[in-house]
């Protein structure tokens, strides 16, 4: 199958950035939420691991929060709470454009860097509760 529509010869899509199109702020925020997105189907399967083991009694509890204590299941907790406030950050610009508002390139842009600003603050605020309050 082509990647090149017959009336002109150019790509049908953007998503070959790189190859047709040049680097956009807004693609790649939109190719992050995608895989935010993907991330925190994926990090649902460690919340479900741990309602597995807190109903597996205190043994199989400790041992899936010995997981989770370590420095790699904090990096993955980490992530998985970014992932989540970009994705909501995100998500509600998604729905200010299904009302058409913020469409122009200025205001995206400039949404963009909020979403990502606003991802950064709140991850790092939650955290900061998680353990120091």
């Amino acid at each position: 199958m082509s990647t090149k529509s017959s009336a002109g010869q150019r790509p049908l899509s953007p998503f070959m950035l790189g190859l047709y199109y040049r680097f956009q702020w807004t693609s790649l925020l939109s190719f992050t939420h995608r895989l935010t997105g993907v991330g925190l189907a994926v990090g649902t399967l460690l919340l479900a691991g741990w309602l597995v083991a807190l109903a597996g009694g205190p043994q199989s509890y400790a041992a899936f929060s010995a997981h989770m204590s370590a420095w790699y299941g904090q990096v993955l907790m980490f992530l998985w709470t970014w992932a989540a406030m970009y994705h909501l950050g995100n998500g509600i610009r998604h729905l200010f454009w299904d009302i058409g508002k913020g469409f122009d390139l200025k205001t995206a842009e400039r949404s963009g860097y909020a979403v990502v600003a606003f991802s950064l603050v709140v991850t790092a605020a939650v955290w900061v509760v998680a353990y120091y309050v």
